[in-house]
């Protein structure tokens, strides 16, 4: 087991910087994922930490061991990628021992950590199969086998179940986190998923054109994102951000979002009045029925139904409130509403974000 720590990691491309002096503490033991859109730099950071991308500046440590100018068998590492990377004529036993054979572990040895680890993964069954003759899902157990039949001190996972179906992702994710339980092997993940982000990580790192946004648990950044781009992108749906103006009556702090003001709980204390500011407010913060009788007058105001969804046990409402704000609701129970019908809403407004609109960073 190790800690792995990267102090103002660059990599460039010829004269193309991608990753802009990043600094990264991963605890021993910890399971943490790197999420961001398609570009951002989280698989370039990988392989890095991997060996299999030189670093163009800064400093990679495995451990206490800065690994630099380690090659990637040296570091005691093992990957697994996006496409399984089997060997097809050979067989699920030998595919996971090869590496053992290759670094060169007895056949006893060989076959002993082979067993236990098939037995952990529930592969048993499949261990004289070829990988054509597997499910999806069993060869991305396969792989992960692979690597944890080597005993690395970090695993290192690249967009692991992008291929697979939802079913299987759901499974899939379960038997990570099964695995990461019983090892408790450091482990970094990649994805875009950020619904496999909240519920893998132990923290979050949120990367947006090679820069790291935020670091938090994945109840940190949901709740109290660092920024409008966090906000977005962590959430599904994602967090609802309006317009509005910061405004203080009768010496309460208010915002005012089109024709309806709202008392601020906490946060803005910076703030004076009239200035602008962007309300973020997530969708299951949004109440109807009677789970708004729980909420302060104040907090509840009307607005008009545009669509609405009813996905088994929850529903999602596109309303408009005051003619001019859209606000997605994820509300519990199936709602069944019309378009056009007007109905009463209420808002936990504890949960509201404040955002500067010009830096679009939280305003605390």
């Amino acid at each position: 087991m190790a800690h792995v720590e990267l102090r103002k990691v660059v990599k460039r491309f010829g004269s193309v910087e991608v990753v802009h002096g990043i600094d990264l503490d991963i605890r021993d033991n910890e399971f943490l994922v790197l999420v961001g859109p398609s570009g951002c730099g989280k698989s370039t950071v990988l392989r890095m930490i991997a060996g299999l991308e030189p670093i163009s500046g800064g400093e990679v440590f495995i451990g206490d061991r800065m690994v630099n100018h380690v090659s990637p068998k040296d570091r005691n590492v093992a990957m697994v990628f996006q496409n399984y990377a089997l060997y097809p004529h050979m067989t699920v036993r030998y595919n996971m021992g090869f590496s053992l054979k290759m670094s060169g572990k007895s056949r006893d040895e060989i076959a002993a950590k082979v067993d236990e680890v098939a037995g952990i993964l529930e592969l048993g069954p499949y261990l004289d199969r070829k990988p054509s003759e597997l499910s999806g899902g069993q060869r991305q157990r396969v792989a992960m086998g692979r690597a944890m039949v080597r005993k690395p001190d970090v695993f290192l996972f690249d967009e692991p179940l992008s291929n697979l179906d939802a079913q299987l992702r759901t499974q899939m994710r379960l038997e990570l986190r099964k695995m990461h339980m019983r090892l408790m092997t450091t482990t970094i993940y990649v994805t875009h998923d950020q619904i496999e982000a909240m519920t893998l990580a132990d923290r979050i790192v949120i990367l947006k054109d090679g820069l790291i946004q935020q670091v938090g648990t994945p109840i940190e950044v949901f709740e109290k994102p660092a920024n409008v781009f966090v906000a977005r992108f962590i959430g599904n749906p994602p967090m609802n951000i309006l317009k509005g103006t910061f405004k203080v009556i009768d010496g309460r702090r208010c915002v005012a979002a089109g024709k309806s003001v709202f008392p601020v709980p906490a946060g803005g204390d910076s703030l004076g009045d009239g200035d602008p500011v962007l309300i973020g407010i997530r969708p299951d913060a949004i109440k109807m029925g009677d789970r708004i009788e729980k909420l302060p007058k104040e907090w509840l105001c009307r607005g008009e139904v545009v669509v609405s969804e009813i996905l088994g046990g929850h529903s999602h409402l596109e309303i408009v409130v005051d003619g001019e704000n859209e606000l997605l609701a994820e509300v519990e129970g199936r709602v069944v509403a019309h378009p056009g019908e007007i109905v009463p809403i209420g808002f936990e407004f504890d949960r509201m974000v404040l955002f500067d609109p010009e830096t679009k960073e939280a305003i605390r």
